[in-house]
């Protein structure tokens, strides 16, 4: 119901303002490239200059990491060259050279092509080569078991690849208990486990069951070029040590750990995870999508659920993140659904969003960055939250941005939430606050809040220049629909924000654009219409706030010094007002202001 009474409200306003709404916008966003510089000087009493540094597309994050082992020349081959391999239950039936048999195991000992088929009740496919020429591995209707260790296992390689034969489905899977050679040995640990660059290709499938541990993972990089995968595993589903690479394909992963997860904490250009395509619905305990660097997406269709979902939060110290990139986390394009009970987007450092449809229910944050948010594009839309959009410096320069929160809805707070098991411990840890360099910019886009706390909770200050806000705040008094530390200057745009009186402000003094705050003499019931023309009888806003409220602040071009406005309350005048300077009050209230300590995760 917040879900349809939201988007009401946005449409509503957006109709009101379709005469003004045209020159919202301040910055110019080229493609999925930011190439406006937001750099913005706040003069206060503590005078302080704060740089937003420009967006990057998800092209200019990846050039920064190392490039993987793809090569086109992985997927062609002589066909003439390949060694067929028959698997009969326990035993194995082959000719030829670069391999050797043991029982139920075939060991690879040369670069080459071999083609399997068949069924392994208790065996193991063991790449161990120290060629550096590429070994494929053709899987054409095989089901390989293994009971106490990896079924497929690449040992030593310079590269393997796995190929999925057209139209024929493959299963591998493991048992719960593994045997090593030695006490202090913990590898293999996957059903499909490779010490060498690994590529998986074809239009087959292939099934992926880890009892014991992971499902599929490469110590070196894994590159996923197409197939449909279907991966379950106690603990990770996929994980590559270097890199994961997505072309395309069609995974399926259900994981107790997490579902896609790169790790590498001794190479910084490594450890990241870049999709450029294909469908995803991931299931998993822990993070959904983690790398330890960058997360980087230019397309997809995500079906995200961490955690247990939105409506599972419990006290942990393990993280369950949608997606989470440490360093970074950059979005091109893509459908993205995701409910998570920790974060749903995540990141230590910075996220990007450049475009793409996103429908978010967490109980935590929305999105979440630590140092800088950056919206170029989109359509967000977060229908459960407990913090909505939280960093502590956001720039939104575009893109249709709807918010539930049951705390604040926009929150501009420092330092890190303590959560993730990358680079942090887990749960709903307090922030660290204080408003030094710490910054809302809003130079576009059409942004609608429902907050139960502070609309936009503001530990530092707020610049708009462009675009249009839409705040249905808080009802108690010790919230505000804004509360900013610092100052708030709006140049352009239109915000609209109604809530509680205790609390409540408006843009500063400071501002080029006038404003007006409204303090109604009584608190006006959820769905009471508000409506404000000017002297001609020319509509400025109509706007139905879904909650009851007693203030309203209200900045707008429209608005000009001098002129007196009417205001309506369901159709009926309750009162006007001229604007006789910058920041204009009608009625009494208010009388704290910003400054009050908020955000964070609860505790």
């Amino acid at each position: 119901m917040k879900k349809l009474s939201l988007l009401l409200v946005t449409l509503i306003l957006m109709f009101a303002l379709a005469a003004c709404s045209a020159a919202t916008s301040a910055t110019t966003v080229s493609g999925t490239t930011n190439t406006t510089s937001n750099t913005t000087t706040v003069s206060n009493s503590d005078p302080t200059t704060l740089v937003n540094t420009p967006a990057v597309s998800v092209a200019d994050a990846l050039a920064e990491n190392k490039t993987s082992h793809e090569d086109a020349k992985d997927v062609t081959w002589d066909e003439a060259s390949v060694i067929e391999i028959t698997l009969n239950g326990d035993a194995i039936e082959a000719s030829g050279a670069g391999f050797a048999v043991n029982g139920s195991t075939v060991t690879i000992t040369a670069a080459g092509i071999y083609r399997f088929t068949g069924t392994l009740n208790d065996g193991q496919i063991l790449v161990n080569t120290d060629d550096k020429e590429t070994v494929r591995l053709i899987l054409n209707g095989v089901d390989i078991q293994n009971l106490t260790t990896a079924p497929i296992y690449i040992a030593a390689a310079d590269e393997v690849v796995i190929v999925l034969a057209d139209n024929t489905a493959n299963q591998v899977s493991d048992g719960s208990n593994y045997v090593y050679a030695t006490a202090e040995a913990n590898e293999p640990s996957a059903a499909i486990f490779s010490m060498a660059d690994l590529t998986i290709f074809g239009d087959g499938s292939l099934t992926v069951t880890g009892n014991y541990n992971d499902g599929i993972s490469s110590k070196d990089g894994l590159v996923i070029q197409s197939g449909t995968l279907n991966v379950t595993a106690v603990d990770d589903g996929i994980r590559g040590k270097d890199y994961i690479v997505v072309e395309g394909g069609d995974l399926t992963i259900q994981a107790q750990g997490d579902g896609l997860v790169s790790y590498n904490d001794e190479d910084a250009t490594r450890g990241y995870i870049s999709i450029e395509g294909g469908v995803f619905d991931i299931t998993s305990g822990g993070d959904a999508i983690q790398a330890m660097t960058d997360v980087l997406i230019m397309a997809g269709d995500f079906t995200l659920t961490s955690g247990g979902g939105s409506s599972a939060w419990v006290d942990k110290t393990s993280s369950a993140k949608g997606i989470k990139g440490v360093v970074s986390v950059s979005i091109d394009g893509g459908t993205f659904v995701i409910d998570s009970s920790d974060d749903a987007i995540h990141s230590n450092n910075n996220v990007t969003i450049n475009a793409g449809t996103f429908n978010i229910a967490s109980a935590d944050d929305g999105i979440h960055a630590d140092t800088l948010i950056t919206i170029n594009n989109g359509m967000i839309n977060i229908t459960e939250s407990y913090e909505g959009i939280e960093s502590a410096s956001i720039t939104i320069n575009a893109g249709n941005i709807q918010v539930v929160s049951s705390d604040d809805g926009i929150n501009i707070a420092g330092g890190n939430d303590a959560s993730g098991i990358l680079g942090g411990g887990g749960g709903r840890g307090q922030d660290m606050f204080g408003s030094t360099g710490k910054l809302l910019t809003i130079n576009g886009g059409t942004i609608a809040v429902d907050a139960y706390g502070d609309g936009l909770d503001i530990n530092g200050s707020i610049e708009m220049t462009g675009g249009v806000v839409l705040v249905t705040g808080p009802t108690e008094q010790m919230n505000g629909a804004i509360d900013y530390d610092g100052i708030f200057n709006i140049s352009g745009g239109t915000i609209v924000a109604t809530g509680s009186s205790g609390m409540a402000m408006a843009p500063s003094a400071s501002s080029s654009q006038n404003s007006v705050t409204i303090f109604f003499s009584a608190t006006q019931p959820a769905g009471t219409q508000i409506r404000i023309e000017n002297s001609a009888g020319e509509e400025l806003i109509s706007f139905t706030p879904t909650r009851e409220f007693q203030s309203l602040a209200f900045s707008s071009a429209k608005l000009a010094q001098g002129a007196t406005y009417n205001v309506y309350l369901n159709g009926s005048q309750y009162t006007n007002f001229t604007i006789s300077s910058v920041v204009t009050q009608v009625g009494s209230g208010g009388g704290f202001g910003g400054g009050k300590p908020g955000g964070g995760h609860r505790p």
